[in-house]
């Protein structure tokens, strides 16, 4: 009978897995995403109660106590946190999922106190691997929370000696992990390595700008699976196993789209602190725009521009998610479809503070996802677009990473934006994009700029459009 038992909580695990990876497979999809996620979440139910189930959990009770004030907490959470909150939002529940999973490890060190026999080398590499992981996820992700909040300053922020620290810190924290393993348990050293962990974490992310957040969201959510596949070892639990690898594989695979979105290497957005405002020159061949000028429009204008266009390419940016007018944007494009112009929204790979954040935003305003079009599939469309409507983007469209080999975004992949017939850039001023650079696109004949608050100049815009 309990060979049966079992047999049926690893088929249960097996059935709850192939949730997972269908669910993670149709979150690719905007189409196919709300049912993607539907399944992942009854994957997850199922895990849990077969969980549950086993007899050698010590505490129902406890556990379900915790499951209740969880399903409050996060059910509040979904309804009272704004979409363009996300980022941060991402970034807590990374954060509290490392440290669920240090936890377990703290956990099962405590047995190993109790009898040093009690537990294998294997599994003692394991609680090692998991405090390291998850300790580093939990204070990063809370450091990236902080900065994306605004609690702490988004740039980065370096001293001298800095790596040399976090190699003494590292190398501090094997020494202490093989003097558990190989030596005896102990309560002091043991405290030592998980302190190690957590400066550990704040110093991965404190020399990374908040621009960069897309790529380190991406990164700490691969670190919490490869935590809680680590937890999944120490308890001998196959089902965190393989969730945790599936979390790991996917955020590492994210990691590297970001990163190549940015024609930048992994280290250098660890290591670069780019974003710092070091340079400010950006035009061709090096020559400063200071002395250009730009060419300015009213709402009224911009609407005859937009109206009387065969197509419009609306480009979102996190201009967009601070002003919170995606709502608006919405609005505008219904207008501009009624009056028979061609809608499509271009969307790059890392415009916002978090993978797809654009992406997020515009569905909570039920843009239909047929419009919504990848960098690689809008860029050869710009040569035949009529009006290109940038909404608080800024680096990610500047024409400077194609041209200028002196910039610091130079090969960057960027939205071809002035490539089309004419190109109406929203923004509140003239100020750099995160990388610290101006924007050459400001300055080209076929770009007029609409300055304000992008939900109030796109309402305005609309309001406009209407009078046609």
């Amino acid at each position: 009978m309990d060979n049966l038992f079992t047999t049926i909580i690893q088929i249960s695990y097996l059935i709850a897995a192939s949730f997972f990876i269908i669910g993670l497979k149709e979150l690719s999809s905007p189409a196919t995403a709300r049912h993607g996620n539907f399944l992942a979440a009854v994957g997850m139910l199922l895990a849990i109660i077969a969980t549950l189930l086993q007899t050698h959990v010590l505490n129902i009770q406890l556990i379900l106590l915790g499951l209740i004030i969880g399903s409050i907490i996060g059910t509040f959470a979904a309804y009272k946190v704004e979409m363009t909150q996300m980022p941060q939002m991402v970034g807590l529940l990374n954060g509290l999922g490392g440290a669920a999973s240090a936890l377990v490890a703290v956990a099962e060190f405590t047995k190993i106190l109790a009898n040093p026999q009690a537990i294998s080398v294997d599994a003692n590499i394991s609680i090692m691997l998991d405090i390291f992981i998850g300790g580093i996820t939990f204070t990063g992700s809370m450091l990236a929370f902080a900065k994306l909040q605004g609690l702490i300053p988004g740039t980065p922020i370096q001293f001298r000696f800095q790596q040399v620290f976090n190699a003494f810190l590292l190398i501090g924290f094997i020494a202490g992990s093989l003097y558990l393993v190989a030596v005896t348990p102990s309560l002091t050293v043991f405290t030592t390595i998980i302190a190690i962990s957590l400066v550990l974490g704040v110093m991965f992310v404190l020399p990374i700008g908040g621009g960069d957040m897309p790529v380190v969201i991406s990164l700490l959510n691969s670190f919490s699976g490869l935590a809680a596949a680590a937890a999944g070892f120490v308890v001998m639990n196959n089902m965190l196993i393989i969730s945790g690898a599936l979390v790991g594989a996917s955020g590492i695979i994210l990691t590297q789209i970001m990163c190549k979105a940015m024609n930048r290497s992994l280290v250098n957005v660890l290591f670069g602190a780019f974003g710092s405002g070091g340079s400010t020159v950006t035009g061709e061949a090096g020559s400063s725009n200071s002395n250009k000028h730009v060419r300015t429009i009213d709402p009224e204008e911009g609407a005859m521009m937009l109206g009387y266009a065969r197509s419009v390419v609306i480009v979102p940016g996190y201009g967009m998610a601070v002003a919170q007018a995606q709502h608006s944007v919405r609005e505008l494009a219904d207008q501009l479809e009624r009056m028979g112009v061609e809608i499509k929204y271009a969307i790059h790979p890392v415009a916002g503070r978090m993978p797809g954040h654009m992406n997020v935003l515009l569905a909570e305003a039920n843009v239909p996802y047929e419009q919504l079009y990848d960098m690689e599939d809008i860029n050869p469309q710009f040569e035949q677009t009529d009006v290109a409507l940038v909404i608080g983007a800024n680096d990610v469209v500047n024409p400077a990473a194609r041209t200028n080999e002196s910039s610091p975004i130079y090969g960057m992949p960027i939205l071809e934006v002035d490539k089309a017939k004419q190109t109406i850039v929203i923004k509140r001023g003239m100020s750099a994009g995160f990388a610290g650079v101006d924007n050459d696109l400001f300055y080209k004949d076929k770009t007029t700029m609409l300055f304000g608050s992008a939900k109030e100049v796109v309402a305005k815009l609309a309001a406009e459009v209407k009078q046609l």
